[in-house]
C-alpha cells in the first residue's frame, strides 16, 4: 500500500469527522500495489447510517484529503443504505485495503 502512516492517520480521522467515528474506509485501485507509481487515491467509504446529500459529503471529503495529500486527486466512493449498490462496490469491497 503507498501510503504513509500519517496520511492513513489523516484519512480516517477526516473521514470519521464527514461520516461518523463507525464509518470505515478502504483503499483500492492501483495505490494498494505496492509495484505501481503514481495514480490518484481511491477510497471507498462504508457507512452504516443513511447519508444525507451524499455528494456534497463525498466532495468535501475528497477535497480535505487531496489537501492533506498536497493536492493529489482523491476519488471517494460511498457505499450507504440509502444509496444503490453499484459494481464499484463490489470491486473495492473484493479489492480494498481496510485502513
Amino acid at each position: 500500500m503507498r501510503l504513509s502512516p500519517e496520511v492513513i492517520a489523516g484519512i480516517k480521522r477526516l473521514t470519521a469527522e464527514e461520516f461518523g467515528a463507525d464509518a470505515l474506509v478502504r483503499l483500492f485501485g492501483s495505490r494498494v500495489d505496492d509495484q505501481a507509481r503514481g495514480g490518484d487515491v481511491d477510497l471507498l467509504v462504508e457507512t452504516a447510517r443513511p447519508v444525507e446529500q451524499p455528494a456534497w459529503a463525498v466532495a468535501g471529503l475528497s477535497s480535505r484529503i487531496s489537501r492533506l495529500m498536497g493536492g493529489r486527486s482523491v476519488d471517494v466512493v460511498l457505499l450507504a443504505p440509502n444509496l444503490m449498490r453499484l459494481p464499484i462496490h463490489e470491486v473495492a469491497l473484493r479489492e480494498g485495503v481496510l485502513l
